[in-house]
């Protein structure tokens, strides 16, 4: 489906057959998901907490930041800055805890606003009897902060998260296993993602995957790498589908 008003174009691609609103549950990433920031509290947090523990400073330009996660952020940026794995390591915990208090701290500065169609979306979802959770590469603290700051905390019971899991895929089969203990081992489970690297760990979890295009990567360039479902975005997904009714 294709339209253009006001100079967007609306573009929905739904494999044959997926019926994209009737999983059991859905996992959620964050950011360029549900909602972007206008800040850069998060941002700043894992150069101020290797800065507070270390003494050393770390940059984030050049870090692979779309799609990845804080931990995997916090290693690239160390390594970047000349520091071995294995003298960071002993290290992690306390910088994760900086990186934690930085945020929680700075709550108050934080500026999220919610991408098109995301009320909507998990009110529609809901109500169709789903188990909402998210799985993103946010520490638990920050990534519950940002939910609560923009409004959505009542639609999320559990979540998937990078405090252990460095690797996406790890987190989304932590929360698809959550899913599971709420919906019953034979659940149907969706990941919804902005990033090739969301459709890669949901691929490698024989999990479904709704791309949606209100992060960094267009439309194109997401359906290029095959999710079971590719948005411009998930108002543009509703919107296909009451038409479709």
């Amino acid at each position: 489906m294709e339209s253009n008003q006001h100079n967007h174009i609306a573009r929905v691609f739904v494999r044959p057959g997926f019926q994209w609103d009737g999983q059991d549950a859905y996992l959620f990433d964050i950011d360029g998901t549900l909602l972007r920031s206008r800040d850069r509290v998060h941002f700043d947090s894992i150069p101020a907490g290797v800065r507070q523990v270390t003494g050393i400073a770390v940059t984030l330009d050049g870090v692979a930041i779309h799609g990845s996660t804080d931990t995997a952020i916090l290693h690239e940026a160390c390594l970047k800055a000349g520091i071995a794995d294995d003298r960071i390591e002993p290290q992690v915990a306390a910088i994760l805890d900086a990186i934690r208090n930085h945020v929680a701290e700075r709550r108050e500065e934080l500026q999220p606003y919610l991408m098109p169609g995301v009320r909507k979306t998990l009110r529609h979802l809901a109500q169709r009897g789903a188990v909402l959770g998210v799985a993103t590469g946010n520490l638990e603290t920050i990534g519950w902060i940002k939910i609560e700051k923009a409004g959505l905390r009542e639609w999320f019971r559990f979540g998937g998260f990078s405090d252990h899991f460095p690797v996406r895929a790890e987190l989304v089969a932590a929360a698809a296993h959550k899913a599971r203990q709420f919906c019953g081992s034979a659940a149907t489970i969706c990941v919804v993602g902005d990033t090739p690297r969301d459709i890669e760990a949901a691929r490698s979890n024989d999990l479904p995957v709704i791309a949606v295009a209100t992060g960094l990567y267009p439309f194109e360039e997401l359906l290029s790498h095959g999710p079971t479902v590719c948005t411009t975005s998930l108002a543009d997904l509703m919107a296909a589908a009451e038409a479709a009714r």
